[in-house]
């Protein structure tokens, strides 16, 4: 597998990094052409599993639009690039060029705390969004993001069951749709869940003994309140800090996902990683979300986009997953290690999991969201198995078995057509 070089990306750059996940900057303006008018979402849509053709035939009298789009990485260098470009070219070649597609890198139009605004003003058109950082703004949202530390967890298989799952339970879910409705925003994929969470250590964490005491960075309430359980005290510290942090001694250990810490060189100083097996973190999810013109584009223009999202969920998969096995090559190469956490360390993270996932959901008004969420994820890890994507080895042999080559396509495809097909604009 090719090593990302780490030493090109140091704490300057780091805050960059970060607010790429959690995946030609323009004026103010949004969607170009003159498509957007007050009749513009009238007129013949076409079916999904239309050919080119047809597809063209359908937009042959539409005027050509752009759109600005906000993807989650912050460059057309970064690992998370193909979480944008995949999406602009499935878009542009769907829409038979009709429809451009200018990427902004790295928020520049508008940061995660300010892209609902701008998605709602017409400032960007189509962005990935983190409503996890305003879980009192999405509490519904909030709580399905909680309950996905109660699935099980593993490289591949698990992530790629609890993603879909993700996708699935939003849209089953009434009150997560309200609260991008509330906001004036339309979900084109209500809930992205990306990497599941880990430990990036100065020393190996795998035992209770070695929680208790430790100063461990962490990035949302949530996940504070399950490290406080297991003795150790969560520190509140902004992404960019954290590489010097952990240099210097200040936390012992970072708690996130591993692929902006892939960018980030952060396993030269802290390349012992922790995973989970039977339960995990809460995750700080993200969406897809398109904003106020979205709604009023002609509905060809609409399927187009949104037929493009079972490229988005694919490619995140793929960027994500495959990060992970860099992230296990990195530690390796500055002498880390890879390990589960103990067995103890584990049933208290379960028990916990699964009480901080019922409080936050009841407290959200969605008391059914775990329930809804853990029978999505059953259902789609018989799906991952039938698809092959099982694991084929340990996470600590993650970098020597998994091929570089994979893709997602078919889960994609599938995700689509047993979810988000309903949802199509018509």
């Amino acid at each position: 597998m090719n090593r990302i070089p780490t030493a090109a990306v140091r704490p300057a750059q780091a805050a960059a990094v970060f607010t790429s996940l959690a995946l030609l900057a323009g004026c103010a303006g949004s969607i170009g052409g003159s498509g957007s008018d007050s009749d513009a979402s009238a007129g013949e849509g076409f079916a999904h599993e239309s050919s080119q053709d047809e597809i063209d035939e359908a937009l042959a009298d539409l005027d050509p639009i752009t759109l600005k789009f906000q993807p989650s990485a912050m460059s057309e260098q970064s690992i998370l690039a193909p979480n944008g470009l995949d999406v602009k070219k499935a878009i542009e070649e769907r829409s038979g060029g009709k429809i451009t597609v200018d990427i902004v890198w790295g928020q520049a139009i508008a940061s995660y705390a300010d892209v609902d605004d701008a998605l709602a003003d017409g400032r960007v058109d189509l962005a990935f969004t983190l409503p996890s950082y305003t879980p009192a703004e999405y509490p519904a949202f909030d709580a399905l993001g909680t309950a996905m530390s109660t699935l099980p967890s593993s490289p591949v298989a698990s992530d790629l069951a609890a993603n879909a799952a993700g996708v699935q339970a939003a849209w089953e879910t009434p009150e997560v749709l309200a609260e991008f409705d509330d906001k004036g925003l339309v979900p084109l994929i209500p809930m992205l869940a990306a990497g599941g969470y880990s430990t990036m250590c100065s020393e190996p964490m795998s035992s209770a003994k070695d929680w208790k005491g430790n100063q461990i960075r962490v990035g949302s309430a949530a996940a504070g309140k399950q490290v406080t359980d297991l003795g150790a005290t969560p520190v509140s510290l902004s992404f960019p800090e954290t590489y010097e942090a952990l240099q210097r001694g200040t936390v012992d250990c970072d708690l996130g996902q591993l692929a902006p810490n892939v960018e980030a060189g952060t396993f030269e100083v802290a390349p012992n990683i922790g995973v989970a097996a039977d339960a995990g973190i809460a995750r700080s999810a993200g969406a897809i979300t398109a904003g106020k013109e979205y709604s009023e584009l002609p509905v060809a223009y609409q399927q187009v986009i949104f037929d493009s999202m079972s490229t988005t969920f694919s490619t995140m998969m793929e960027v994500v997953i495959g990060a992970k096995a860099m992230a296990v090559e990195q530690a390796k190469d500055n002498d880390g290690s890879v390990e589960p956490f103990d067995d103890d360390v584990q049933k208290q993270m379960a028990t916990y999991a699964n009480t901080l996932s019922d409080k936050t959901a009841e407290k959200a008004g969605v008391p059914d969201a775990p329930k809804t969420l853990n029978a999505a994820a059953s259902d789609w890890q018989t799906s991952v198995t039938d698809l092959g994507f099982d694991d084929k080895g340990d996470f600590a042999e993650l970098d020597e078995w998994y091929p570089e080559d994979v893709n997602y396509d078919e889960l994609g495809d599938e995700l689509f057509d047993k979810v988000m097909a309903e949802h199509r604009p018509e």
